[in-house]
C-alpha cells in the first residue's frame, strides 16, 4: 500500500469493487510474483494514479497484519510519499479524492485505517495486527512495538 499525502490531505481511492467496496483507501493491491513490498507501492502508485514515485521519495510507514478464524489472512506493507496537490487523476479502481485528515472520521473506511493515519500523521512506525471474529468484525488491534491494544 502507498499513501499519498500533501501536507494534511490524503489523495485516497474511494472502491467501487470488494474488498472494501464504498470505502475509501490508500491506493495499493497484491505483490507479483517476486516482486518486493517497496516495488509492489511503486507499480500501484503508476498503475492506479499515473503516478511515477522513486524508491527514494517513499518512506516505510509500516505494517499491518488481519487475521480471523474464517478464511482471512492478510499482510499489508504500507509506505508513504509526500507529493504535490494535485488534480485527483481517473482510475478503474474507483474515484481518487483529496481527504483532509480531520475529515477521515466522516467517511466510510476500513476499521483499521484510522489508527493507520494517526501514526502517520505523527510520522511514528507501527506494526499494526487486527484480529477478527467469524462473522468479520473486527474486535482487537494491537500495535505491536509500543504493546498499545484497542478493543471493539
Amino acid at each position: 500500500m502507498i499513501v499519498l499525502r500533501h501536507s494534511e490531505e490524503f489523495l485516497l481511492l474511494k472502491r467501487n469493487k470488494e474488498p472494501n467496496a464504498g470505502c475509501y483507501v490508500p491506493i495499493g493491491g497484491k505483490l507479483e510474483p517476486y516482486e518486493r513490498p517497496i516495488d509492489t507501492a511503486i507499480r500501484e502508485a503508476y498503475e492506479e494514479a499515473g503516478l511515477r514515485i522513486g524508491k527514494e521519495q517513499l518512506k516505510y510507514a509500516g505494517v499491518l497484519s488481519e487475521s480471523s478464524p474464517t478464511n482471512y489472512n492478510w499482510l499489508c506493507f504500507i509506505y508513504i510519499v509526500d507529493i504535490g496537490r494535485i488534480p485527483p487523476p481517473p482510475c478503474n479502481e474507483g474515484t481518487l479524492e483529496w481527504i483532509a485528515f480531520q475529515d477521515i472520521p466522516q467517511v466510510p473506511t476500513p476499521p483499521t485505517d484510522w489508527q493507520i493515519y494517526q501514526y502517520l500523521m505523527r510520522q511514528q512506525t507501527f506494526a499494526l495486527d487486527a484480529v477478527y471474529n467469524e462473522a468479520m468484525k473486527m474486535t482487537e488491534m494491537r500495535e505491536e512495538i509500543s504493546g498499545e491494544v484497542w478493543r471493539f
